[in-house]
C-alpha cells in the first residue's frame, strides 16, 4: 500500500468527494485507510447503569478504501511511485511533479 499514517490526502469518490485530510490510521492488510474528519458515522453506545455510564450517539471516523483516496503533493492529486537510492534505500517519488514525497 502506497499511503502511509501522516500522509495528506484527498477523497476521490463516495459522500465526502473532494475533501481532503490527515491519514490517522492505516490498515495495509484490509487496503482501508481512516481520514481525520472524513467518512463520519454516528455510533450509539448503550448505557451501563452498574458502570456508571450514560448511552450516548458518538460520532467517529470509519474507514475508507484506499482506492478512493490520492495522495496531494501542493494541493493537487498523484499518483506514487518508487526509487531506489545508491544506498538501496526505497523513496516515494510523486509521479506527476517528480519531487521526493
Amino acid at each position: 500500500m502506497k499511503i502511509k499514517s501522516g500522509d495528506e490526502v484527498i477523497v476521490l469518490a463516495g459522500k465526502d468527494k473532494g475533501a481532503t485530510g490527515k491519514v490517522v490510521k492505516a490498515m495495509p492488510k484490509e487496503d482501508r485507510v481512516v481520514v481525520e474528519g472524513v467518512n463520519l458515522v454516528k455510533k450509539h453506545r448503550k448505557a451501563n447503569p452498574a458502570g456508571g455510564e450514560q448511552g450516548e450517539v458518538v460520532t467517529k471516523e470509519a474507514s475508507l478504501h484506499v482506492s478512493n483516496v490520492a495522495l496531494t503533493v501542493d494541493g493537487k492529486a498523484t499518483r506514487v511511485g518508487y526509487r531506489f537510492e545508491e544506498d538501496g534505500t526505497k523513496v516515494r517519488v510523486s509521479r506527476s511533479t517528480g519531487k521526493d514525497i
